[in-house]
């Protein structure tokens, strides 16, 4: 069996030392003494201001490419680091990426954290949807009485709650914040809505199963949407619409409506419309 070792960190090439030891993964034999050597890690990040960490130390460098030294490390022993890299591309979204990376002392590494991967998670600041811009949400998607709505990031649960009482026979929100979601429930205990909304204190990127869904309605993000239109494309039913309040869904895969609407304070609001198709979830079956 193979032994890994977590070594942290790091003298950074530019500053010097970054952090101390980390701990071994296994138990070590005790071996003859071993030729001592370092590697050099590169590390590409896709924000100058990026927050880097590396075995959940924190480093202090910036700037997109970023170069650090390991302690002497054993030569040809297996190793490995965990990077983690927080970006922030706008003042709402945080998205947290993770790479574990296996090497052999003395070798060289590249790391490239500029991708997006499954595993990002992604926490949204809450901005509510104005109550006029929500009513113009339920109006495109159709909301009727066979209607069972999803609403990923609820906030409040507004857009989940106008959905029931507009005719819906049934509404689940889900919020990663225990604040917002004891708001929601106090707003669904408030509206006497108690059997037909669910709350539920969770990460919307971790839910799988989307049970009866037909409608999905959002405010969220570019990043997040692009996080989880997969899961939409294998997850929701042929025919299922989702509408989303300002951000789309990629630039290959487009609405199948936009509009824009005026709101009450004077700005103009766009809303877009998809549907689940069977093209959708044959992309899925590719993933």
């Amino acid at each position: 069996m193979r032994t890994l070792l977590r070594i942290g960190l790091f003298a950074l090439l530019s500053t010097g030392l970054v952090a101390g030891l980390g701990r071994p993964i296994a138990a070590q034999e005790k071996q003859p003494a071993a030729q001592s050597v370092k590697s050099k890690i590169k590390i590409t990040v896709a924000l100058d201001d990026a927050e880097l960490q590396i075995e959940d130390k924190p480093t202090k460098a910036s700037g997109k490419v970023r170069e650090f030294e390991t302690p002497s490390l054993e030569a040809g022993k297996p190793y490995e680091y965990k990077f983690t890299v927080k970006l922030r591309p706008n003042n709402y979204t945080t998205i947290t990426r993770i790479k574990n990376v296996t090497f052999k002392g003395g070798e060289d590494l590249n790391v490239d954290l500029t991708k997006e991967d499954p595993s990002d998670k992604a926490f949204i600041r809450y901005v509510p949807t104005p109550d006029e811009i929500v009513a113009e949400m339920i109006k495109l998607a159709k909301v009727g009485k066979d209607d069972v709505i999803y609403e990923p990031g609820c906030g409040d649960a507004r857009l989940t709650i106008a959905a029931v009482k507009a005719g819906a026979k049934k509404g689940v929100g889900v919020d990663l914040d225990p604040d917002r979601i004891k708001e929601a429930k106090d707003n669904v205990k408030a509206a006497k809505l108690e059997d037909k909304v669910d709350i539920r204190l969770a990460d919307a990127l971790d839910l799988k199963e989307f049970g009866d869904t037909t409608v999905v309605l959002m405010y969220m993000g570019n990043e997040f949407n692009g996080l989880i239109r997969p899961v939409f494309w294998k997850q929701l039913k042929v025919g299922t619409r989702i509408v989303s309040h300002r951000f789309t869904m990629g630039d290959d895969w487009k609405p199948e409506k936009s509009i824009k609407v005026m709101g009450a304070d004077g700005d103009e609001y766009e809303l877009h419309l998809w549907i689940i198709t069977d093209a959708e979830k044959k992309k899925a079956e590719k993933k």
